[in-house]
């Protein structure tokens, strides 16, 4: 165990866990063997990581939430309270998939609480699911996806703020980052 990380003395942190430095697991969450975190993340109470999950840098992962195998989550990414993730399509008692789906939450991407990840999509870059939202289809980047099941209902900056393209097909957040939307279905960032 790596000595500048923070291990509250409630938690479980299985030999062989790799936590990058200045992380902090908090009470009651349990963070299987072959499991990778990277640094300055925040494990919050009642985590559990299973061993086939990598989690990058500077991602929080809120209370109650379940990290199954096969689960990859870039770095900066929110994970709010109580969502959830599956990883295997047709589950049944005692029969297992030879491998799991693979699930992926790209850079920025952001988890509302409550909701429900189905097994082997993208969520792409700085995009952001809504709370209570059930995603059966993978995420664009920088789409904000609401509902059961999700559907996309607009596009968002990396900040965070909300992007209009009502004028056309560019458009400016008020915190100055630029963006394109290419075919009414992808948004790509700016320079100028």
């Amino acid at each position: 165990m790596n000595a500048e990380v923070f291990y509250h003395q409630n938690a479980i942190v299985e030999k062989g866990a790799r936590i990058g430095s200045a992380t902090r697991v908090w009470a009651f969450a349990h963070i299987l063997p072959g499991a990778v975190i990277g640094e300055e993340c925040n494990i919050c109470d009642g985590v559990f990581v299973e061993n086939d999950v990598v989690v990058g840098n500077r991602v929080t992962i809120k209370c109650g939430v379940q990290l199954w195998d096969g689960l990859r989550v870039a770095d900066d990414c929110f994970i709010g309270p109580n969502a959830t993730f599956a990883n295997d399509p047709s589950p049944r008692s005692k029969k297992y998939p030879a491998a799991f789906l693979q699930t992926q939450l790209k850079r920025g991407a952001s988890i509302g609480a409550n909701a429900t990840i189905l097994p082997g999509l993208v969520i792409g870059e700085w995009a952001m699911v809504g709370a209570g939202a059930v995603v059966t289809r993978s995420v664009p980047d920088y789409g904000l996806v609401r509902g059961n099941p999700a559907r996309l209902s607009g596009w968002l900056c990396a900040c965070g703020g909300k992007l209009d393209f009502a004028q056309g097909s560019r458009t400016q957040c008020p915190c100055g980052c630029g963006y394109e939307l290419v075919s009414g279905e992808k948004v790509v960032p700016t320079t100028g």
